[in-house]
């Protein structure tokens, strides 16, 4: 009795074991993954979120420059008439 108990024993152990060596092998594939992404993205020279919403404010704040630029040419030209 006392054999089968140290048998289920080691079992249990082993078992636990084996489960944490399989959830570091899943950490250390994500982070190869992860890693490789990373470089596969970088190499097909897309920007990120952050330079992409900065190219924009500065493109909007172009146009609107632009738009008041007519407006003061158009007042001008009206008033050499």
């Amino acid at each position: 009795m006392q054999t089968r108990n140290k048998i289920m024993d080691d079992l249990s152990q082993l078992m636990t074991n084996a489960m944490g060596v399989a959830q570091g092998a899943k950490d250390e594939a994500e982070t190869a993954m992860s890693s490789m992404m990373d470089r596969w993205l970088a190499n097909r020279n897309l920007v990120t979120r952050e330079e992409f919403d900065a190219v924009r404010a500065m493109a909007q704040k172009a146009r609107e420059e632009n738009e008041a630029l007519k407006a003061r040419i158009a007042a001008l030209e009206g008033n050499a008439d």
